[in-house]
């Protein structure tokens, strides 16, 4: 017999009734009926019910056990006794009579327990990430993310792409975030920089001429804390393809993305292909976001006119300025006091002076605002909304730039609090002709508004005739639940485009070649069009599992502040790292 197992925890079944068996694994639970133990004994695979009684001579040892010690059982497996089976179990129909028992490793006093779902302090759990790891619902977190990315990996060969690996070690690139440097010892003063995105490589191997590349790709941004990314490094499914269009571009994506949901998500209702093309315009005009939660059947609308020249005087002064306008946040259903009450409590909370209201009761409405507008302005609202009897309507007004992002939030809170949004489903959806330029307030200038790469709508002829700041672009992201899970572009693939888009932006030439110069040298050697994107890997795992933190799904994440308590990272360097990197620590005062 194998020296530690002849099965694993998770193997045996009826069919074993009788055999002599040998078991290795954690002491998961331990349970004393009477005399008699129950140890419940656990490994990646499974759990199998191990039983000691006085009678066998492994009695002694087993009294010994505790939690998460490791052990090898030997003994022979028996039928459960009537009416004790675990239908939960795979094994749950036998159990193990012990009659040897040998302690592999001992464990301490434990820093949190594995067994159950208790809450821990986050701090606690990444410092102990290994036992933390043992806990099921994280080890099938991590264990859906291994299954996700093989079946990502299955669905792309399936379309036709090669997997490529670029390099790690490259040269620091304006991806839109800070890179993180690596200083080099060969040639001092110099620097390396981990790469944010593999995007000029992947670029690069289209103009090599190898047609449809993919890759289940780190990345590495020198970010501040945000709510939706890791700190520090992240995964993303990367891809990239030549003689394409936009719509080519979704029709390869759409079966794997589409596919992971359907094949991952427990049976939720999955967009059926083809997925909703939502312009970004519409999309932060009906729901505030450029990644709408569809699944939030509310659209907000422009009720402006319905408020010029009212005798609600804090909106109709408010509109004599032409940016300004007036939007609507219908709320089925949310026509009490109560309700409304709650929302002006919650916008409070954000920061803004209260969320204007009416209900409509009676055929008729009320509330403040109802009672200053008038009762034809008030049906107005109510027919161009589509409301009753019973439902309310949030207001919103000032220059939309501004409050946008407040607006989608309570769009949101509205449809959740009144139990409008259907959770058992994956709403996906294409989010298109992002603007190409944006206006820098900070600088006082043009600058990118996305990803610098991507190809104008209307190519060099629209950057040269065009106010910058009305030209769209071929660049587009997949919208999930609220979340935005990828994000890509048709490539400006023209040399002379390529440094017209920079230049507006504030790059000349010489810094386009110094920054680009592989790129900027492959376009001057046959280029042909192409595009791409990328899907980030912990977004859709986390969804998929139902976690409400990137953390979950990730095997040694650091915390939000950048620190790996399991490996006590970053550290200090020794002098003698310094002296080879040539290097001195010039430390801010504290």
């Amino acid at each position: 017999m194998h020296r530690y197992r002849s099965h694993t925890c998770g193997a045996l079944r009826e069919t074993d009734i009788g055999s002599e068996v040998r078991l290795s694994g954690w002491c998961h639970r331990i349970r004393d009926h009477g005399g008699v133990l129950f140890i419940d004994l656990r490994d990646h695979y499974g759990m199998t019910q191990c039983v000691v009684d006085p009678d066998s001579p492994a009695f002694r040892d087993a009294e010994k056990l505790r939690a998460e010690w490791v052990v090898r059982v030997d003994g022979k497996v028996r039928r459960r006794p009537e009416g004790t089976a675990n239908a939960d179990l795979a094994t749950g129909q036998i159990e193990i009579f012990v009659t040897d028992l040998e302690v592999l490793g001992p464990a301490a006093e434990l820093p949190l327990q594995v067994f159950g779902d208790q809450p821990f302090p986050e701090e606690t759990r990444l410092k102990y990430r290994f036992l933390d790891l043992r806990r099921e619902t994280l080890h099938n977190n991590i264990m859906t993310r291994v299954a996700v990315i093989d079946w990502l990996r299955q669905g792309m060969k399936g379309q036709g792409f090669n997997e490529f690996q670029t390099p790690i070690l490259t040269a620091s690139s304006p991806e839109g975030a800070r890179d993180f440097l690596v200083p080099s010892r060969l040639h001092p003063g110099k620097f390396y920089a981990l790469p944010q995105a593999p995007q000029q490589y992947k670029q690069l191997l289209m103009m090599a001429g190898f047609d449809r590349y993919f890759q289940i790709a780190p990345c590495f941004r020198d970010e501040d804390p945000r709510a939706d990314r890791l700190p520090g490094e992240f995964y993303q499914l990367d891809l990239e393809m030549s003689f394409v269009t936009q719509d080519d571009v979704f029709a390869a994506v759409e079966p794997v993305i589409g596919g992971v949901f359907r094949e991952f998500g427990k049976g939720a209702a999955v967009t059926p292909s083809p997925w909703p093309r939502i312009p970004y315009a519409d999309a932060m005009r009906k729901y505030g976001s450029d990644k709408p939660d569809l699944r939030n059947p509310l659209v907000m609308q422009d009720v402006s006119d319905h408020f010029r020249g009212s005798n609600f005087k804090v909106f109709a002064r408010l509109l004599e300025e032409p940016k300004n306008q007036v939007w609507a946040i219908p709320a089925p259903t949310g026509g009490s006091r109560a309700f409304c009450d709650r929302m002006n409590s919650w916008a409070q909370g954000e920061g803004q002076p209260g969320l204007g209201y009416i209900m409509w009761r009676e055929g008729a409405g009320a509330g403040p605002i109802a009672n200053n507008i008038g009762p034809e302005r008030v049906e107005a609202i109510r027919a161009q909304l589509e409301l009753k009897d019973g439902d309310a309507a949030f207001f919103v007004a000032g220059d939309p730039d501004k409050f946008v992002k407040f607006a989608g939030n309570a769009r949101n809170k509205v449809g959740f609090d009144l139990n409008l949004v259907d959770e058992n489903r994956y709403e996906l959806a294409w989010i298109v002709d992002f603007p190409m330029f944006e206006w820098n307030e900070d600088e006082k200038k043009v600058d990118f508004s996305h990803n610098p790469f991507s190809m104008p709508q209307g190519g060099l002829e629209a950057m040269e005739t065009q106010d910058p700041l009305t030209i769209k672009a071929f660049q587009y992201d997949i919208a999930c639940n609220g979340f935005e899970i990828a994000s890509g572009g048709i490539r400006n693939h023209r040399p002379e485009a390529m440094v017209k888009a920079f230049e507006i932006a504030g790059y000349g030439e010489e810094t386009v070649v110094e920054r680009f110069g592989g790129m900027y040298r492959a376009f001057q050697y046959g280029a042909p069009p192409h595009g791409g994107m990328a899907a980030g890997i912990d977004r859709i795992v986390m969804l998929l599992c139902g976690a409400q933190n990137l953390r979950e799904v990730a095997l040694f994440p650091m915390n939000q502040q950048g620190l790996d308590l399991l490996m006590a990272a970053p550290a200090e360097a020794t002098n003698k790292q310094l002296r080879e990197l040539h290097l001195r620590v010039n430390l801010p005062e504290k």
